[in-house]
């Protein structure tokens, strides 16, 4: 942890991504993990989603990308998937984490870069 910070839960973010294939999504979490921007990135392959894109129904197979990290680096992390993803308008949504245990957190501050 970073000394003299008391740290809050509200400066966590669970971010989700989803990716049009395990693969894409591999290659977006190790790229994070690797630029210090997540500690954790969790790949749920195999998701159906539904949406409206350019006034019809799709459905497509996707991944879906539960990455963890610290609410200071968001912007950072935003662009990097921005840049990185294949879709036009990726999904990217943070929310903040509500409680969680004291040393997962500091775990986090260990591996995100400040």
């Amino acid at each position: 942890m970073n000394a003299g910070r008391e740290d809050s839960m509200e400066e966590y973010l669970v971010v989700l991504v989803t990716t049009p294939s395990r693969e894409v999504g591999r290659d977006l979490g190790r790229t994070l993990l690797e630029q210090g921007l997540a500690a954790c990135v969790n790949i749920v392959a195999g998701i159906e989603s539904l949406y409206v894109w350019g006034g019809e129904l799709c459905s497509d197979e996707e991944a879906l990308l539960v990455i963890k990290t610290r609410a200071d680096v968001f912007n950072e992390l935003d662009a990097a998937i921005q840049d990185l993803h294949p879709y036009d308008v990726p999904e990217i949504i943070a929310m903040p984490v509500a409680a969680g245990s004291q040393d997962y957190m500091a775990w986090i501050n260990e591996v995100v870069a400040s």
